[in-house]
């Protein structure tokens, strides 16, 4: 990474910069929820006299800062991350810092978007360089008061000091800085030089969140707010022929029953009483389109891998004639189904449409796309739109959509008054929209002791893999490579399930460089590390990944997790993958437990550059690979007649607290700028855990849930 010498870039371009992608931050907040472990803060910040000096930072008499956020907090931790970078740079105590969340501001930021583990990456250098500017303009408004050249001074700690031992805190020069010119040139600071990026530092949210202080979009209310419970159709393909909201009406608490398109929603003054109203609901469904069934998807899928003429994503080389010089192919498929999102808080918003604006808030991970989509919806200005953007409790992309916002303002435009639609854990399993079920088809060929040609066919329901994929590992490592795909068109709605894709294709291709190594009677680690080098970086630059940084980290975990030395009775599963531009290799521990196989111990891997936040960058992947396990091993969802089969967690199968493993992170020590942590550490975990499963069973998984194929084998892994 660059030390970065000189920037140059105008007033304008300082505040645009600022708020770049993921990247400006504009965040206040409150003292009291800062990265602290004492109970109560030393200062009340409420108390303090705050000067704005830009689009993103305030600054208090005393010195105290106030950094505004404008990107959605899904529990990915940027809202305590990118602070600390503009505190880095800025040379400001962590502890003097305050934080909260920014509104939508398409004036001042870009990118206001929780999605794609893109919000560090993006916001990096935008970030630095706002602390870095400011604290330039902070030196110069000091050496301006004592008549002195500003490189003769320097600031650290929020204090500024001359060559003659004078010193001014920031709040003695915010005022008469926040007027002067931006300065041409700036310094930021070198990775060694770092006093709060890669130190520890609590979740700004903490004392909200294990307080129970409202937070959350569902802990949002204002006087007059009327709650609403919506119906909407029980299966894809149908619509409403007639209703009857009589019995509804009668609900206690129930005010009123409106229908909007295919779905009805019923006000009244509480969740309960909504909710209650629209079971009361008497509503004839009719058949819109085909009602589709899971046995259906199956065969048309298995249509579209026997199908020649799927679109072609990437080529290199030859792969038929690989195939047919080959001493011997192999080839597998695997499948997955649909899955939920499940975040922990349902889907929720509030809106209150008036004649002067439409103020809404609640938790999105896409507000300005929201806004616009509900703009058109009412037609209304987008100037209107006032948005503010609560915590979410998980998204993993549902909240992508905002289809549940755009309810909140059309039913509050028809009804003239503020209302917040909820969802029940039914309407949330219900409702949409999932991840595609998909399968893959892979096909390899080995000639002379080696790797020559390696085909995957994608076949899934709706949408196909994003582009950048197919350029992924093993791109550039087989000398034959092909990608195809093809696609089903459902009614069933789809869409990005964290780690779109790779969730499950990393699965199915790490699963199958195992049984490539068995083949070739080669290590599973060394084969990744023979195909890697293969791979020169930069030669190609379509290839996404980097084999060096792949090498480097795949080496880490197999040092870190004793790989091909444990103990007696651990069976043990490699998988290294690469998605969101961070490289993850994964080992995964199991015993075998009165003849039942038990993860015990995860050991990860990572590559993602600087670490801001270590203590948030652990709970990123420790998460991610909880969550990869737990779906692989559980995750099922089926639909009959265009209905879901599961719409609770009481027939839905999650992972449970007492079959988590121990999960260990380590990583890859450089300067490399960041990149993204949400998402990468999911994909590798069913590989590694199907990897172990079979070094302990000696059965080969190619279908996810883990669970329903082993049982059907008569290998039970239910508590």
């Amino acid at each position: 990474m660059k030390n970065q010498d000189k920037i140059t870039f105008s007033r304008r371009n300082f505040i645009r910069t600022s708020a770049l992608a993921s990247g400006g931050l504009l965040i206040g907040f409150n003292f009291f929820t800062a990265c602290k472990e004492t109970a109560q803060p030393p200062v009340d910040i409420t108390k303090l006299n705050f000067n704005d000096f830009n689009a993103f930072i305030k600054i208090a008499d005393n010195g105290y800062v106030t950094i505004f956020s404008p990107n959605p907090e899904i529990g990915q931790g940027v809202k305590t991350s990118m602070p600390m970078i503009i505190a880095e740079e800025l040379d400001v105590p962590w502890e003097h810092v305050s934080v909260a969340q920014g509104i939508l501001d398409t004036n001042n930021y870009t990118r206001q978007v929780a999605g794609g583990s893109q919000s560090i990456r993006f916001g990096w250098d935008a970030l630095r360089q706002t602390g870095a500017t400011s604290k330039q303009m902070l030196i110069n408004a000091a050496a301006a008061k004592w008549n002195v050249d500003a490189s003769t001074c320097n600031a650290s700690n929020g204090i500024i000091k001359n060559a003659n031992g004078d010193e001014l805190g920031y709040g003695d020069v915010v005022n008469d800085a926040a007027k002067l010119e931006i300065p041409e040139n700036i310094t930021l600071k070198s990775p060694k030089d770092y006093n709060i990026i890669g130190k520890d530092a609590i979740n700004v949210d903490m004392e909200h969140i294990i307080t129970g202080k409202p937070l959350f979009g569902l802990d949002y209310k204002t006087d007059g707010m009327t709650y609403v419970s919506v119906a909407r159709p029980p299966a894809f393909g149908q619509k409403i022929n007639s209703y009857d909201a009589t019995a509804a009406k009668s609900v206690n608490g129930v005010s009123e029953v409106v229908q909007f398109g295919d779905k009805i929603a019923v006000l009244a003054s509480s969740t309960w009483a909504a909710m209650k109203g629209k079971k009361a609901l008497k509503i004839d469904w009719a058949n819109d389109s085909t009602l589709e069934n899971t046995s259906d998807h199956n065969k048309e899928l298995n249509k579209i891998l026997d199908s020649n003429s799927l679109d072609v994503r990437r080529e290199d080389g030859n792969v038929k004639k690989a195939f047919a010089q080959a001493d011997k192919l192999i080839e597998r498929t695997y499948e997955s189904p649909f899955l939920p999102h499940n975040c922990m808080e349902p889907m929720n918003f509030y809106a209150n449409v008036t004649t002067d604006k439409v103020h809404l808030v609640g938790p999105i991970q896409t507000p300005a796309g929201t806004a616009r989509r509900i703009a058109n919806l009412i037609d209304r200005n987008e100037e209107d739109i006032h948005l503010e953007m609560t915590r979410m409790g998980g998204g993993f992309g549902r909240r992508l959509y905002g289809d549940f916002a755009l309810e909140a303002a059309e039913i509050s435009n028809i009804t003239k008054q503020p209302v917040k639609v909820v969802f029940s854990r039914e309407d949330d399993m219900a409702a949409g929209i999932y991840r595609p079920a998909i399968k893959y088809r892979i096909k390899a060929s080995i000639k002379d002791g080696k790797v020559t040609g390696y085909h995957l066919k994608e076949a899934a329901i709706n949408s196909n893999m994003y582009g950048l994929i197919p350029n992924f590992f093993p791109a550039g490592a087989i000398e034959n490579y092909k990608v195809e795909t093809g696609n089903y068109r459902s009614n069933i709605t789809t869409g990005a399930w964290r780690a779109p894709y790779t969730n499950f294709l990393a699965f199915a291709e790490q699963s199958f460089f195992d049984e490539l190594a068995e083949e070739l009677n080669v290590d599973a680690v060394q084969l990744r590390l023979d195909l890697l080098s293969n791979v020169e970086d930069g030669k190609d630059p379509s290839i996404e990944y980097s084999a060096k940084r792949m090498i480097d980290t795949i080496k880490l975990a197999a040092k870190k997790s004793n790989w091909g030395n444990s103990s007696s009775g651990i069976y043990q599963g490699f998988a290294a993958y690469y998605s969101h531009n961070t490289h993850v290799a994964e080992v995964v521990d199991v015993s075998l437990e009165n003849g039942k196989p038990k993860v015990e111990k995860v050991t990860v891997a990572v590559d993602c550059g600087i670490v801001v936040n270590p203590t948030g960058a652990k709970n990123q992947i420790e998460g991610g690979v909880i969550d990869g396990i737990g779906h692989a091993m559980y995750g099922d969802f089926s639909f009959e007649n265009g209905k879901p089969q599961d719409v609770n967690f009481n027939t839905y199968r999650l992972i449970r607290m007492k079959e988590t493993p121990i999960v260990e992170t380590y990583f890859v020590e450089n300067e490399l700028s960041p990149t993204g942590l949400g998402e990468p550490g999911l994909p590798p975990a069913g590989g590694a855990l199907a990897n172990a499963i079979k070094a302990a069973t000696g059965q080969i998984l190619t279908k996810q849930p883990f669970i329903k194929e082993l049982n059907s084998r008569k290998t039970d892994l239910s508590a």
